[in-house]
């Protein structure tokens, strides 16, 4: 039995050897041509890889200088095409693992069951994620000329990859998290520089070389490239000069001077004499930044560039920090102060660009590697799902379309645990939106990989014109990570962050204001309002402001400052310039900033009324009543600075426009004109309680001596005119405004004039009949009168009491233009009016005295017995009566004249 097996296992290594060998036939280890002598570079993908290639033979290939951040399951890749299709049916080439970080080393590859005249590329592949850490382009799949399309022989007849070239001859670390890398071409007279650093998109890398004559101040007319990001992700790489410690600014006589472009010196540079930095490559991936620009050793600006010697130590600067991008008062990008420590953020050093000099062991790591976009769900605004071309897609290699969120492209999206999430699908009918486990998607079962559906399925399909809602609430259970995907196509969607609750579970409310890029979150108490606000985009900070715009508003701003440490400040603008910003001592409690992948959120709990014993501070008028609309703008920028604020228009991006937030009810609209809607319920409201009520009350008091019932027609018509304007003035206003809430002292006061105006006319349908003849008032007819006048009174005192309210109502909320003078003019309109009534009262004292003279007195508040309506309180009639009946009684008794 012994035997028997060993011979079985005789046989069994014979036919694996013979199939080895047979397989080893169809390869071809030799090679010939320009495969034979081609060198290339690693195209940096993911994983901060990079690496030059050699080919050895036709069976193995040599790689040198190799980097690269760990992966999960890495594996070198064989593929016909560098494209989405080719290399997701690409196939292993050797059984190394490259499961590691790599720090600069140097190896050989040998293929298994394959050779090189059989693939066009060579990648580093991600299998679980199908992932293309970067690649190698052996042969064009197009022409077939054995050569990539993305290579050309440099002056040594050697094939060097051009496209996305990362691979320097020297590289030297400036900080733990700034490099520079440099190649020198002695017969060209140029150097290549490559800057690469571990920061954020919206930092600038700097590098330069001093000026030989100073000793000291090094910066001091130093020549330096400043290199960074557009807000779009595009590189840029400009020639600098340096006059000044400080940004570029205009001085008095016109000249510039600061850090600034060497064309602002010197005007438009159509042929490139004076910026001579040739931008020639640039990216940012996984955290990381690389600009490769070069310039000549010797210029031809000697006014602004300084010769670099190709052969002596000369010394160098370097710097990391904050860019403010362009305005349109300065067309620039505006470095700003790098700040921290020295040889951290700054520093100087001596090198020799014909030294070879590599102390770069390994790759840079950023802190944060997630680069991406970052969307934060809010279960009360859906997420539009579309289609786009991939631009910038986080997972190479990418189909030709893939998935866009709310206009862009395959963002992070970060959903919280018990708050819903609503996507708006309208990427079409070949795209169906699902939520799963699977890294890849486009229906795992097909690859026989098993995968857990979250949500969504083959009917999540939808266009525009008809879109499919998709409603998911992930839970406990669900992890922490899962992924967006089409279910018919896979790579088209991206991460899903699931954290537990925040924003949308700690606030009542929240909207996204103007230009969609800023989320509003807020919860109101009686005296108290909570307020959080959110960045959609990364910046350096991020401002809210109360008002029409920044300049008169009340403006909070997030950031976080260079120790790390969030911070939140007030400040009140009167002004376009720095000058004008002006910081409050606002009372905020509860006070958080934090910034993730750029993204600021900052949060506080204010009071709605300041509280201002003993104190006259500007914040003492920021007012916020949950009743009236608030108007908010917001605004990001690259840095905030609360101790110098020097820099005009430091915001790179702002609101177009206000929104106001309807506080109570949790919603917001797009900022109205309202002004023409609240003149003309002001100029009714003025019509009805300064002209027509009035009228009707001076009428009834000092009209009623003039013979006929001329004064009781005056007093009705003027009285139901003013109560029909009031009525159809405040309907107006709360069809305007969409309701009326009673908590608004302007609110109160009208309502409560409404209602007075209103009960005169049943007061007056409800009136006891008046005594006829020489009978007394009844006590129901007294009770009717003194209401009468009471009420109508009241109801004067209160409707003036809103008129004047309404206009400091419009004048703090709404920013009505002159509502101060405005206001000044009807209190002076209602002076007038007192003062007549002075006049008229004397006038009908002056009458009743004379009347009174005349043995006829008729009037008490206001009443005569000319007509029934007349009688609003009890009169002396009765002891008039009294006397002419006793004077018509009295008897002449004629007596004979006895003589």
């Amino acid at each position: 039995m012994a035997i028997r097996s060993d011979l079985l296992w005789f046989l069994a290594f014979q036919v694996l050897l013979l199939d080895a060998l047979l397989v080893n036939s169809n390869r071809n280890c030799s090679i010939e041509g320009s495969m034979s002598k081609l060198e290339s570079e690693f195209v940096m993908l993911q994983h901060q890889l990079r690496g030059d290639f050699k080919v050895v033979d036709g069976c193995s290939f040599r790689v040198s200088g190799f980097d690269m951040i760990e992966g999960s399951d890495v594996r070198w890749w064989g593929a016909l095409g560098e494209d989405f299709g080719n290399l997701s049916r690409g196939f292993e080439i050797s059984d190394e693992k490259l499961n590691r970080t790599y720090k600069n080393e140097t190896f050989v590859v040998n293929l298994k069951n394959v050779s090189l005249d059989q693939i066009n590329v060579i990648a580093v592949w991600d299998k679980p994620t199908a992932s293309d850490y970067g690649h190698v382009v052996l042969r064009s799949s197009v022409n077939g000329t054995g050569l990539s399309n993305e290579t050309k022989p440099n002056k040594d007849g050697k094939y060097q990859g051009y496209l996305e070239p990362t691979m320097f001859d020297n590289c030297k670390s400036l900080s733990s998290n700034y490099r520079v890398r440099w190649t020198l071409d002695s017969e060209m007279e140029v150097v290549d520089i490559g800057l690469e650093a571990a920061t954020g998109s919206q930092y600038y890398m700097a590098f330069g070389w001093a000026d030989p004559g100073s000793a000291s101040e090094l910066m001091l007319h130093a020549d330096i490239a400043v290199t960074g990001f557009t807000e779009e992700g595009m590189p840029f790489a400009e020639d600098y000069y340096i006059t000044k410690y400080s940004e570029c600014l205009t001085n008095r006589d016109g000249n510039f001077q600061g850090v600034c472009p060497d064309t602002i010196y010197d005007g438009d540079d159509p042929v490139g004499l004076v910026n001579n930095t040739e931008l020639i490559y640039g990216h940012r991936r996984d955290g990381v930044s690389f600009i490769r620009y070069q310039r000549p050793l010797k210029s031809v600006d000697k006014k602004y560039d300084v010769p670099v010697s190709g052969t002596a130590n000369m010394t160098v600067i370097w710097a990391l920090g904050l860019i403010r991008p362009p305005d349109t008062l300065r067309p620039y990008y505006l470095p700003q102060n790098h700040g921290g420590p020295e040889f951290v953020t700054y520093g100087h050093l001596v090198l020799n660009v014909s030294e070879h000099v590599n102390d770069c062991l390994g790759p840079l790591e950023a802190d944060d590697k997630e680069d991406q976009e970052l969307i934060i769900a809010d279960g009360q605004f859906a997420l539009v799902v579309t289609t786009g071309p991939a631009m910038r897609y986080p997972n190479p290699p990418s189909p030709s379309k893939v998935l866009y969120i709310n206009k862009k492209e395959a963002p992070l999206l970060r959903v919280e645990r018990g708050v819903p999430v609503k996507f708006s699908v309208q990427a079409g009918h070949d795209v169906a939106l699902y939520i799963t486990s699977d890294p890849i998607g486009g229906n795992a079962t097909s690859r026989n990989v098993s995968e857990t559906i979250y949500a969504g399925g083959p009917q999540i399909e939808g266009v525009p014109a008809s879109p499919t809602d998709l409603i998911w609430s992930p839970d406990r259970n669900t992890p922490d990570q899962v992924y967006y995907q089409s279910l018919f196509q896979p790579k088209m969607g991206w991460k899903v962050q699931v954290v537990d609750g925040g924003l949308s579970d700690m606030y009542n409310s929240s909207v996204v204001l103007d230009d969609q890029q800023v989320t509003f979150f807020w919860s109101t108490s009686e005296n108290s309002i909570s307020i959080a606000a959110r960045g959609e985009k990364k910046s350096g900070y991020l401002a809210i402001a109360f008002g029409s715009g920044m300049v008169n508003s009340y403006a909070y701003v997030g950031w976080v400052d260079d120790t790390g440490k969030g911070r939140v400040s007030t400040y009140y603008i009167d002004g376009r310039d720095a000058l004008n910003v002006h910081p409050t001592n606002e009372n905020l409690t509860y006070v958080r900033c934090k910034s993730e992948n750029g993204v600021i959120t900052f949060e506080f709990t204010r009071p709605l009324k300041p509280s201002c014993v003993g104190t006259h501070g500007v914040e003492c008028n920021n007012i916020i009543d949950r009743t009236t609309p608030l108007k908010v703008v917001w605004a990001m920028g690259a840095r905030w600075s609360e101790d110098h604020l020097s820099e005009r228009n430091m915001h790179s991006v702002t609101s177009s426009r206000p929104v106001r937030v309807l506080l109570m009810r949790g919603s917001a609209e797009a900022e109205q004109d309202l002004r023409p809607v609240l003149a003309v319920h002001g100029f009714m409201m003025f019509v009805a309680w300064g002209i027509l009520l009035p009228g009707g009350i001076l009428s009834a008091r000092y009209l009623k001596h003039v013979k006929g019932d001329g004064w009781y027609q005056l007093h009705v018509y003027l009285q139901y005119s003013g109560l029909a304007i009031i009525l159809l003035g405040s309907l107006f206003a709360a069809a305007e405004l969409r309701g009326l809430i009673m908590s608004s002292v302007h609110v109160k006061l009208g309502m409560t004039a409404i209602i007075l105006a209103c009960a005169q006319p049943i007061n007056a349908f409800l009136r006891p009949k008046k005594p006829s003849g020489g009978e007394d008032t009844s006590p129901k007819r007294l009770i009717w009168e003194y209401l009468h006048v009471i009420i109508g009174r009241s109801a004067m005192v209160a409707g003036i009491a809103a008129l004047i309210s309404g206009m400091k109502h419009l004048g703090d909320r709404y920013g009505g233009e002159n509502a101060h003078e405005l206001s000044w003019a009807l209190i002076i309109w209602f002076l007038l009016g007192a003062l007549l009534v002075i006049y008229l009262e004397y006038r009908e004292q002056k009458r009743m005295r004379r009347a009174r003279s005349l043995g006829r007195s008729n009037w008490v508040l206001g009443n005569s017995d000319e007509e029934d309506d007349a009688d609003l309180l009890p009169s002396n009639r009765t002891i008039i009566e009294s006397r002419s009946n006793q004077s018509q009684r009295m008897e002449v008794q004629l007596e004979p004249l006895n003589r």
